[in-house]
Protein backbone atom coordinates (compact mmCIF):
# COMPACT_ATOMS: atom_id res chain seq x y z
CA UNK A 1 0.00 0.00 0.00
CA UNK A 2 0.94 3.39 -0.64
CA UNK A 3 -0.44 6.23 1.14
CA UNK A 4 -0.30 9.29 -0.60
CA UNK A 5 2.70 11.29 -0.82
CA UNK A 6 2.89 15.13 -0.65
CA UNK A 7 3.17 18.13 1.82
CA UNK A 8 2.01 18.79 5.13
CA UNK A 9 -0.86 21.17 6.13
CA UNK A 10 -0.10 25.06 6.24
CA UNK A 11 -0.41 24.16 10.23
CA UNK A 12 3.19 21.91 10.13
CA UNK A 13 5.98 23.48 11.52
CA UNK A 14 9.57 22.66 11.10
CA UNK A 15 10.19 24.22 7.61
CA UNK A 16 14.00 24.68 8.15
CA UNK A 17 16.01 21.92 7.87
CA UNK A 18 19.36 20.81 6.50
CA UNK A 19 20.28 18.17 3.72
CA UNK A 20 20.85 14.86 4.04
CA UNK A 21 24.00 12.63 5.52
CA UNK A 22 27.54 13.41 4.95
CA UNK A 23 30.00 13.05 2.26
CA UNK A 24 31.50 9.70 3.53
CA UNK A 25 28.12 7.44 4.12
CA UNK A 26 26.77 8.70 0.64
CA UNK A 27 29.44 6.94 -1.11
CA UNK A 28 29.91 4.13 1.03
CA UNK A 29 26.06 3.41 0.02
CA UNK A 30 26.92 4.62 -3.71
CA UNK A 31 25.11 7.67 -4.01
CA UNK A 32 22.22 7.36 -1.52
CA UNK A 33 22.54 10.31 0.76
CA UNK A 34 24.62 13.74 0.03
CA UNK A 35 26.99 16.48 0.70
CA UNK A 36 26.40 19.26 3.39
CA UNK A 37 26.55 21.84 -0.04
CA UNK A 38 24.30 19.73 -1.96
CA UNK A 39 20.53 19.96 -1.70
CA UNK A 40 19.27 16.12 -1.07
CA UNK A 41 17.21 14.88 -4.10
CA UNK A 42 13.96 12.75 -3.03
CA UNK A 43 13.03 9.64 -4.55
CA UNK A 44 10.01 9.73 -6.92
CA UNK A 45 7.71 7.92 -5.06
CA UNK A 46 7.82 11.13 -2.25
CA UNK A 47 6.92 13.18 -4.60
CA UNK A 48 4.50 15.41 -4.20
CA UNK A 49 1.79 16.88 -6.66
CA UNK A 50 0.56 16.35 -9.71
CA UNK A 51 2.99 18.30 -11.91
CA UNK A 52 6.21 16.44 -13.30
CA UNK A 53 8.62 14.16 -11.43
CA UNK A 54 11.61 16.57 -10.93
CA UNK A 55 13.97 17.15 -7.72
CA UNK A 56 12.17 18.51 -4.73
CA UNK A 57 13.84 21.01 -2.78
CA UNK A 58 10.56 21.99 -0.40
CA UNK A 59 12.24 22.75 2.94
CA UNK A 60 9.31 20.25 4.37
CA UNK A 61 10.50 17.50 2.58
CA UNK A 62 14.17 18.14 3.81
CA UNK A 63 13.15 16.78 7.32
CA UNK A 64 11.84 13.36 8.07
CA UNK A 65 12.14 13.98 12.05
CA UNK A 66 12.39 17.42 14.35
CA UNK A 67 12.16 16.80 18.42
CA UNK A 68 12.69 19.20 20.10
CA UNK A 69 13.22 19.20 23.94
CA UNK A 70 11.35 16.03 24.44
CA UNK A 71 10.66 15.08 28.11
CA UNK A 72 9.22 11.87 29.55
CA UNK A 73 9.03 10.53 32.95
CA UNK A 74 8.02 7.01 34.03
CA UNK A 75 6.02 6.92 37.56
CA UNK A 76 4.97 3.42 39.49
CA UNK A 77 4.09 2.71 43.11
CA UNK A 78 1.02 3.86 45.16
CA UNK A 79 2.71 4.74 48.26
CA UNK A 80 6.09 5.49 47.63
CA UNK A 81 5.98 6.78 44.25
CA UNK A 82 8.66 6.43 41.94
CA UNK A 83 10.09 8.62 39.55
CA UNK A 84 12.25 7.21 36.33
CA UNK A 85 13.10 10.62 33.82
CA UNK A 86 13.48 8.48 30.98
CA UNK A 87 14.47 11.67 28.39
CA UNK A 88 15.63 15.03 29.96
CA UNK A 89 15.30 17.29 27.33
CA UNK A 90 16.24 15.25 24.21
CA UNK A 91 16.73 16.77 20.81
CA UNK A 92 17.53 15.87 17.18
CA UNK A 93 16.90 16.68 13.40
CA UNK A 94 17.21 13.68 10.91
CA UNK A 95 17.15 14.55 7.25
CA UNK A 96 14.48 12.59 4.65
CA UNK A 97 16.58 9.58 3.50
CA UNK A 98 19.45 9.96 5.78
CA UNK A 99 20.70 6.42 7.90
CA UNK A 100 20.69 7.99 11.82
CA UNK A 101 22.47 6.15 14.57
CA UNK A 102 21.23 6.45 18.16
CA UNK A 103 23.98 5.12 20.40
CA UNK A 104 24.23 4.97 24.20
CA UNK A 105 23.92 2.44 27.21
CA UNK A 106 20.86 0.57 28.56
CA UNK A 107 18.70 2.27 30.25
CA UNK A 108 19.77 5.86 28.26
CA UNK A 109 16.12 6.41 26.89
CA UNK A 110 16.73 4.94 23.65
CA UNK A 111 13.64 2.93 23.17
CA UNK A 112 11.81 5.76 24.61
CA UNK A 113 12.87 7.80 22.32
CA UNK A 114 11.79 6.23 18.94
CA UNK A 115 8.50 5.05 21.10
CA UNK A 116 7.48 8.88 20.91
CA UNK A 117 8.74 9.38 17.78
CA UNK A 118 6.62 6.20 15.98
CA UNK A 119 3.68 7.40 18.32
CA UNK A 120 3.29 4.58 20.53
CA UNK A 121 3.74 7.19 24.04
CA UNK A 122 3.03 10.67 24.46
CA UNK A 123 6.12 12.94 25.67
CA UNK A 124 5.45 14.47 28.49
CA UNK A 125 7.11 17.76 27.07
CA UNK A 126 9.08 19.38 23.80
CA UNK A 127 7.69 18.44 20.76
CA UNK A 128 8.34 16.14 17.42
CA UNK A 129 6.86 15.93 13.99
CA UNK A 130 7.43 13.09 11.87
CA UNK A 131 7.20 13.98 7.84
CA UNK A 132 5.95 17.30 9.05
CA UNK A 133 3.11 16.10 11.54
CA UNK A 134 3.11 16.35 15.05
CA UNK A 135 3.46 12.86 17.05
CA UNK A 136 0.98 14.52 19.40
CA UNK A 137 -2.08 16.11 17.26
CA UNK A 138 -1.51 14.09 14.25
CA UNK A 139 -0.71 10.54 14.86
CA UNK A 140 -2.76 9.06 12.36
CA UNK A 141 -1.38 11.27 9.25
CA UNK A 142 1.83 9.82 10.64
CA UNK A 143 1.61 5.77 11.19
CA UNK A 144 0.70 4.80 7.88
CA UNK A 145 3.91 5.74 6.59
CA UNK A 146 6.67 4.61 8.98
CA UNK A 147 7.34 1.11 10.79
CA UNK A 148 8.86 -0.32 13.34
CA UNK A 149 11.34 -3.30 14.18
CA UNK A 150 12.31 -4.23 17.89
CA UNK A 151 15.39 -6.51 18.91
CA UNK A 152 12.66 -8.03 21.56
CA UNK A 153 9.54 -8.38 19.21
CA UNK A 154 7.42 -10.93 20.23
CA UNK A 155 3.90 -12.09 17.80
CA UNK A 156 1.05 -15.02 18.44
CA UNK A 157 3.16 -17.91 19.51
CA UNK A 158 0.82 -20.52 16.80
CA UNK A 159 1.79 -18.29 13.61
CA UNK A 160 3.55 -19.10 11.01
CA UNK A 161 5.56 -16.10 9.10
CA UNK A 162 3.78 -15.97 6.20
CA UNK A 163 0.66 -15.30 8.66
CA UNK A 164 2.51 -12.64 10.82
CA UNK A 165 2.94 -10.83 7.97
CA UNK A 166 -0.53 -11.32 6.46
CA UNK A 167 -2.26 -10.02 9.62
CA UNK A 168 -0.09 -7.00 9.49
CA UNK A 169 -0.41 -6.26 6.42
CA UNK A 170 -4.13 -6.50 6.76
CA UNK A 171 -3.95 -3.72 9.55
CA UNK A 172 -2.17 -1.61 6.93
CA UNK A 173 -5.13 -1.59 4.50
CA UNK A 174 -3.79 -3.95 2.18
CA UNK A 175 -5.04 -7.29 0.70
CA UNK A 176 -5.56 -9.80 -2.33
CA UNK A 177 -2.96 -10.24 -4.58
CA UNK A 178 -0.88 -7.23 -3.99
CA UNK A 179 -0.54 -7.98 -0.07
CA UNK A 180 -0.05 -11.77 -1.17
CA UNK A 181 3.11 -10.85 -3.66
CA UNK A 182 4.73 -8.32 -0.90
CA UNK A 183 4.45 -11.71 1.87
CA UNK A 184 5.95 -13.93 -0.61
CA UNK A 185 8.41 -11.15 -1.69
CA UNK A 186 9.18 -10.03 1.99
CA UNK A 187 10.18 -14.09 3.04
CA UNK A 188 11.91 -14.18 0.07
CA UNK A 189 14.29 -11.25 0.86
CA UNK A 190 14.70 -12.54 4.53
CA UNK A 191 15.65 -16.12 3.63
CA UNK A 192 12.36 -17.22 6.03
CA UNK A 193 11.25 -19.40 2.71
CA UNK A 194 12.46 -23.24 4.36
CA UNK A 195 10.80 -21.89 7.61
CA UNK A 196 7.22 -20.70 6.02
CA UNK A 197 5.08 -23.62 7.89
CA UNK A 198 7.28 -22.77 10.97
CA UNK A 199 5.09 -21.81 14.10
CA UNK A 200 6.36 -18.89 15.96
CA UNK A 201 7.06 -20.25 18.88
CA UNK A 202 9.87 -23.10 17.43
CA UNK A 203 11.44 -20.25 15.71
CA UNK A 204 15.02 -19.93 16.36
CA UNK A 205 15.86 -16.54 17.85
CA UNK A 206 18.02 -15.39 14.69
CA UNK A 207 14.90 -16.06 12.66
CA UNK A 208 12.02 -14.07 14.83
CA UNK A 209 14.84 -11.39 14.52
CA UNK A 210 14.49 -11.74 10.94
CA UNK A 211 10.44 -11.72 10.43
CA UNK A 212 9.97 -8.75 12.88
CA UNK A 213 12.90 -6.91 9.75
CA UNK A 214 10.77 -8.40 7.33
CA UNK A 215 7.05 -6.87 9.23
CA UNK A 216 8.88 -3.68 9.52
CA UNK A 217 8.98 -3.67 5.61
CA UNK A 218 5.49 -4.98 5.10
CA UNK A 219 4.13 -0.85 4.56
CA UNK A 220 7.23 0.09 2.53
CA UNK A 221 7.34 3.02 5.33
CA UNK A 222 8.86 6.44 4.73
CA UNK A 223 10.32 6.22 8.15
CA UNK A 224 11.53 2.81 9.72
CA UNK A 225 12.92 3.13 12.79
CA UNK A 226 14.94 -0.28 13.74
CA UNK A 227 15.33 -1.09 17.29
CA UNK A 228 18.75 -3.63 17.21
CA UNK A 229 18.41 -4.88 14.08
CA UNK A 230 21.09 -7.60 14.00
CA UNK A 231 20.23 -8.88 17.64
CA UNK A 232 21.18 -12.20 18.13
CA UNK A 233 21.44 -12.98 14.38
CA UNK A 234 24.82 -14.85 12.97
CA UNK A 235 27.24 -12.53 11.38
CA UNK A 236 26.54 -13.87 7.82
CA UNK A 237 22.73 -12.93 8.25
CA UNK A 238 24.00 -10.13 10.20
CA UNK A 239 25.80 -8.59 7.08
CA UNK A 240 22.95 -9.18 4.57
CA UNK A 241 20.53 -7.30 6.86
CA UNK A 242 22.96 -4.27 6.73
CA UNK A 243 23.14 -4.61 3.49
CA UNK A 244 19.41 -4.25 3.14
CA UNK A 245 19.29 -1.65 5.33
CA UNK A 246 21.85 0.89 3.15
CA UNK A 247 19.72 -1.19 -0.16
CA UNK A 248 16.12 0.70 1.49
CA UNK A 249 17.81 4.23 1.50
CA UNK A 250 19.61 4.00 -1.82
CA UNK A 251 16.41 2.53 -3.73
CA UNK A 252 13.92 3.84 -2.12
CA UNK A 253 14.77 6.80 -0.01
CA UNK A 254 14.04 5.30 3.27
CA UNK A 255 14.34 7.39 6.28
CA UNK A 256 15.93 4.74 9.11
CA UNK A 257 16.80 5.68 12.72
CA UNK A 258 18.39 2.86 14.30
CA UNK A 259 20.13 1.70 17.56
CA UNK A 260 22.84 -0.88 18.30
CA UNK A 261 25.35 -1.43 20.84
CA UNK A 262 27.34 -2.81 17.27
CA UNK A 263 29.80 0.59 16.72
CA UNK A 264 30.84 -1.31 13.43
CA UNK A 265 27.35 -1.43 12.25
CA UNK A 266 26.75 2.25 13.29
CA UNK A 267 30.27 3.50 11.91
CA UNK A 268 29.00 1.27 8.72
CA UNK A 269 25.41 2.25 7.23
CA UNK A 270 24.96 6.08 9.73
CA UNK A 271 25.09 9.23 8.18
CA UNK A 272 24.83 10.98 11.67
CA UNK A 273 25.41 9.44 15.22
CA UNK A 274 24.17 10.50 18.03
CA UNK A 275 25.28 9.81 21.44
CA UNK A 276 22.14 9.25 24.80
CA UNK A 277 22.98 8.97 28.19
CA UNK A 278 20.46 9.66 30.86
CA UNK A 279 17.90 11.07 28.44
CA UNK A 280 19.88 13.90 27.14
CA UNK A 281 21.47 14.04 23.81
CA UNK A 282 25.59 14.29 24.54
CA UNK A 283 27.16 14.52 21.21
CA UNK A 284 26.28 13.85 17.41
CA UNK A 285 28.03 14.32 14.01
CA UNK A 286 29.36 11.41 11.76
CA UNK A 287 31.47 9.57 13.07
CA UNK A 288 34.98 11.06 11.95
CA UNK A 289 33.00 14.28 13.23
CA UNK A 290 32.96 12.76 17.06
CA UNK A 291 36.33 11.37 17.19
CA UNK A 292 37.27 14.86 17.01
CA UNK A 293 34.89 16.75 19.25
CA UNK A 294 35.69 14.10 22.23
CA UNK A 295 39.18 14.76 21.63
CA UNK A 296 40.21 11.25 23.00
CA UNK A 297 43.32 11.33 21.02
CA UNK A 298 45.40 9.26 17.58
CA UNK A 299 47.24 6.54 18.81
CA UNK A 300 51.12 6.23 17.38
CA UNK A 301 52.25 2.73 17.31
CA UNK A 302 56.16 2.14 17.18
CA UNK A 303 58.59 -0.98 17.60
CA UNK A 304 61.86 0.31 18.91
CA UNK A 305 65.16 -1.72 18.97
CA UNK A 306 65.88 -0.84 22.31
CA UNK A 307 62.87 -0.89 24.22
CA UNK A 308 61.46 2.72 25.16
CA UNK A 309 63.71 4.77 27.07
CA UNK A 310 62.72 6.56 30.16
CA UNK A 311 60.47 9.94 29.92
CA UNK A 312 58.54 9.22 26.47
CA UNK A 313 55.66 9.52 28.17
CA UNK A 314 56.96 12.80 29.72
CA UNK A 315 57.48 14.84 26.22
CA UNK A 316 54.60 17.58 25.14
CA UNK A 317 51.12 16.33 23.49
CA UNK A 318 51.52 12.61 25.04
CA UNK A 319 48.58 12.07 26.50
CA UNK A 320 49.18 7.27 27.94
CA UNK A 321 52.24 5.82 27.03
CA UNK A 322 51.85 1.63 27.28
CA UNK A 323 54.69 -0.49 26.64
CA UNK A 324 54.33 -3.46 25.43
CA UNK A 325 58.21 -5.44 24.98
CA UNK A 326 59.71 -3.91 22.31
CA UNK A 327 56.24 -2.18 20.86
CA UNK A 328 55.39 1.12 22.07
CA UNK A 329 51.83 2.74 21.73
CA UNK A 330 51.35 6.17 22.27
CA UNK A 331 48.29 7.74 22.30
CA UNK A 332 49.08 11.92 21.99
CA UNK A 333 46.45 14.93 20.81
CA UNK A 334 47.50 15.62 17.53
CA UNK A 335 49.65 12.76 15.97
CA UNK A 336 50.33 14.76 12.56
CA UNK A 337 51.94 17.64 15.05
CA UNK A 338 53.40 14.78 17.37
CA UNK A 339 54.60 12.09 15.54
CA UNK A 340 57.97 14.16 14.02
CA UNK A 341 58.70 15.47 17.87
CA UNK A 342 58.81 11.95 18.82
CA UNK A 343 60.53 10.61 16.04
CA UNK A 344 64.03 13.39 16.07
CA UNK A 345 63.89 12.89 20.59
CA UNK A 346 63.84 8.78 19.98
CA UNK A 347 66.95 9.84 16.95
CA UNK A 348 68.90 12.14 19.17
CA UNK A 349 68.84 9.00 21.79
CA UNK A 350 70.00 6.51 19.35
CA UNK A 351 66.43 4.80 19.26
CA UNK A 352 66.06 2.64 16.11
CA UNK A 353 62.21 2.78 14.88
CA UNK A 354 61.88 -0.49 13.09
CA UNK A 355 58.18 0.25 12.23
CA UNK A 356 55.92 3.29 12.68
CA UNK A 357 51.50 3.10 12.45
CA UNK A 358 49.36 5.99 13.24
CA UNK A 359 45.48 5.39 13.55
CA UNK A 360 42.34 6.92 14.80
CA UNK A 361 40.40 6.12 17.90
CA UNK A 362 37.64 2.93 17.26
CA UNK A 363 34.58 4.50 17.72
CA UNK A 364 33.57 1.99 20.61
CA UNK A 365 36.37 4.08 22.32
CA UNK A 366 33.97 7.22 21.95
CA UNK A 367 30.98 5.24 23.44
CA UNK A 368 33.28 4.20 26.56
CA UNK A 369 34.63 7.85 27.19
CA UNK A 370 30.50 9.35 26.72
CA UNK A 371 29.28 6.76 28.89
CA UNK A 372 30.81 6.98 31.57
Amino acid sequence: MNPSRGPPSQRSRNRAARPGGSADAAQRHEGAGATDSTPFLLPERVHGGNGPRGPCYDTWAMLAVDARDLVKTFRSGWFRRRQTQALRGATLAVPRGAIFGLLGPNGAGKTTLLSILATLLLPDGGSATVLGHDVVREPFAIRRRLNMASGNASFVWSLRPAEVLTFYGRLYGMGGKVLRDRVDELIARCELGPHRRTEYNELSTGLKQRLAFAKALINDPEVLFLDEPTLGLDPDVSIRIRAQIAELRRDRGTTIILTTHYMREAEELCDTIAFIKAGRILAQGSADELKRQIRIGEVIELRLDPAAPERLGELPGVLQLQVKGERVECTVDTAEKRLPEILRWLHERAVLVRDCQVREPELEEVFVELAR
